[in-house]
Order: C-alpha cells, then structure tokens, then sequence
C-alpha cells in the first residue's frame, strides 16, 4: 500500500486533520501518516510515494533528506529543489515579465561583507551605490526587507533616506530588497493547493493577528476577483509551487501582488478561521491522494513550474497561461469540497462567482503568514565575523567601521502599511 506521510515543527492542528482527512477519503488504499526519520543513507528511499513538507524551510537536515527521497521517487509537496533555489527579488522581476503588478522593488547588496569575502571580492560591484537613483525608482515611504526572508521578519517601514541609511546598518550581513510602499485599498491573501484551486480570501495585515480575518470593507467585484485568481494561477504553475500562499494589496483597482514565495504558508485553524481551515484540509487531502495515485516508482514525481519546464524544452518562457473555464475562484464551505479534476491539457482558468464576502455574500476571508518554525521576533544583529565596512560594497554614508555589538532593536512594520 502506498503511503502519503506529512513531515511537520511545532504545529499541530493541520498535521492532525490533514492525516485524519486522508485516511478518510483514502478508504484503504493509501495510508497517511506523520513520517518518521530514524536514519538516511544515500539514495535510499523512505517509503513514502508522497510527503507534505511542512517544516523543511526551518530544518536543513529535513531539506537535505526530502532531496534524497525525491531522487528516489518520492513526490515532494512543495518541490525541494525548487523552493529552495527561489527568492522573492526574483518572484517579483518574473511576475513584471508576465505582466502581473508588483510594487517597484530595488536590491541592495549587505551593509558588511559575508563571512570569508573581502573588500577585494567586490571588484564589480561600484562604490558608492547609486543611492539618488535607488530612491527615486522605489520612491519613500518604502519598505525593506529580506530578498530571501519570510514570515514578515525584519522587516522595516522607511520614511527617507536617512531613515534607510540608519536601519540598514541593523541589517549586517543580509541581502536586502527596496520596495516601494503600496497605500491599498482592499487587500486579499489566497491559498493556492496544485496551482489550480484556490481560495481568495479578504485579509487587514495592519490589524492583531487575532482579527486579521475579521474584515468588513466594502464587497470585491467580480472582475478583480477574477483577475485575482488569475494572477494567482499564473504565479504558481509559473514557479511551481503545490501548496503556496499569494498576497494582493489593492490600489486604484488594481491588484499587485506582494508576497508570493512561501513554501509552508500558516495552516493553522487558530489563524485562519475554522472554514478556511476546512477548505485547506479538504484541499489538501484530495491533492495529496490525486499525486499518489498519479506516483510513479523511481520516476521524478515532482512538480516543475513552467518557467523550468520552458528552459528545458527551449521554447519561451514567458507566454502568459490563459485562464479555461473549469477552475473555481473559490469552494462553498459548508460541505466537505469535491473537487473538479482539471483537463491535463488546460491550464488556469475562469472561476465561478465567488462565494459569499462579510457583506456581499461572496466569501474573501483571509489567513497568516508563511508557517516558520521559530516565532517573528524583533531584528537581532547576526552573529559571525564582522568584516571592516571602510570599503564595504553597501556601506550607506560613511566610511568608519562598524561596532561588533548588536545593533540597537528597530520597530518592524508590515510590507503594505498604509
């Protein structure tokens, strides 16, 4: 009997269900279970034809043995290889060339150089920065934040340039992003199970976490919900994520997409609410037992996004994925979910109405940040070695070196705050 097993940190609502949820749709001929690791040896297999990683993003030591078990034929949800080679600077200069709106965004190299580099491996980089250009592209207030960060850790709402060049000092050795700051008007998160159903779901990042889903704005149309679930659909089957979260802060009607890297989005019932939980699990469940039935032994059972595929095959990459007609924008709750198996030989597609909104009887709630094993905690300074800022590659205004101390704590802020 194949097995469908789910690797998981400190949560514990969803594993729970997910199992439970599996076992019942299974009826026998797929086991889920929590899997267990008591030894790796090299392509060896660990018994399972599909694996939910939940925690890998946290543990390098589960990173490692989830790439050992794909080469064996496992089929890993979320693609190891893939998430682990994927960052957000990049999400956003693809979704520019797929014609999908995201705030302008600028890189910046670290403040310090990394560990075991020197002043001399900068040669290419120009010192000092074009700083007046950097600002004028994002323009302030801005936000930075980690090129490869998640779960909304340090990040810092910017007022000028100055206010830059003093928080970027806290940020050492990390590779940053500049974004410009989107003043929304409406804001939504959306699961994404299999880069073909999804749940958009109205979401206020600037309210406690606690009522973060307790939204009573004004009903979405049909037409941004729509254009939502679109982007949604392109972003994911372009990078090719299985289970991924994609955030949408609306301005003047138009919806840029602000946060769409996030391999173990939170799933939690205490976070998003008890019907969007229902609505991940039944999800989740179904998409599990569709990839196990799907398994081939000793074949490569994951999933590459387009973007990967177009490389292989030489043809375009980025021919935008038209929507069809058989993907629902979002499922009624109060039955368990039965999912429509999508034409192999379509892509995204148009979705029904959406079901009910706090007001509008259309149903856009929202959930939480990327699941991380480690609470969000206020910006600490990096411990390793603390190379001379004299000549560093980012170093904002001056040229003294920087104390080996720990920064001062500085107030994070949410990427889009109004």
């Amino acid at each position: 009997m194949k097995k469908i097993g789910i690797l998981f940190g400190k949560e514990r609502s969803f594993p729970e269900a997910f199992v439970q949820r599996v076992n019942e749709l299974a009826n026998g001929e797929f086991l889920a279970e929590y899997v267990k690791i008591d030894k790796i040896f090299q392509a060896e297999p660990l018994d399972y034809a599909v694996i939910v990683d939940r925690i890998s993003q946290d543990v390098p030591f589960y990173r490692a043995a989830l790439k050992n078990a794909a080469s064996t034929g496992t089929a890993v949800i979320n693609n190891p290889f893939w998430w682990s080679a994927d960052e957000k600077f990049f999400n956003n200069a693809l979704a520019v060339k797929l014609g999908i709106p995201v705030p302008k965004t600028a890189l910046i190299p670290s403040r310090e150089h990394p560990n075991d580099t020197s002043e001399e491996s900068f040669s290419n980089l120009a010192y000092p920065l074009d700083w007046d250009a950097i600002f004028e592209y994002t323009g302030f207030p801005a936000y930075m934040k980690p090129f490869d960060g998640g779960g909304w850790k340090d990040v810092y709402k910017l007022n000028d340039k100055e206010e830059f060049f003093e928080k970027h000092k806290l940020t050492r050795q990390s590779v940053m992003m500049l974004q410009e700051e989107i003043e929304f008007d409406a804001y939504f998160r959306c699961y994404c199970i299999g880069a073909k159903y999804v749940r958009i779901m109205q979401y206020e990042p600037r309210n406690p976490f606690h009522l973060r889903y307790a939204v009573e704005g004004e009903p979405a149309s049909e037409e941004l919900l729509q254009t939502i679930h679109d982007y949604v659909i392109t972003l994911n089957q372009y990078l090719g994520y299985d289970f991924n979260t994609v955030e949408f802060a609306v301005r003047d009607g138009i919806p840029y997409a602000i946060d769409f890297c996030n391999p173990a989005p939170d799933a939690e019932v205490t976070s998003v609410g008890q019907e969007n939980f229902h609505w991940v699990i039944e999800t989740a469940a179904q998409y599990a037992i569709e990839r196990a039935r799907a398994h081939k032994p000793d074949q490569d059972n994951l999933t590459w996004g387009e973007y990967i595929k177009g490389s292989i095959k030489q043809t375009p990459k980025l021919a935008k994925i038209k929507a069809s007609e058989e993907v629902p924008v979002m499922e009624e709750l109060a039955a368990p979910v039965e999912l429509e198996k999508p034409k192999p030989a379509k892509a995204a597609g148009k979705s029904s109405k959406a079901t009910k909104s706090v007001k509008a009887k259309k149903e856009v709630e929202a959930p939480e940040e990327e699941a991380a094993e480690k609470p969000a905690e206020e910006p600490k300074a990096k411990a390793g070695k603390t190379a001379a800022a004299a000549k560093s590659p980012a170093a904002a205004k001056d040229t003294a070196k920087p104390k080996a101390a720990a920064a001062p704590k500085a107030k994070k802020a949410a990427s889009t705050k109004k």
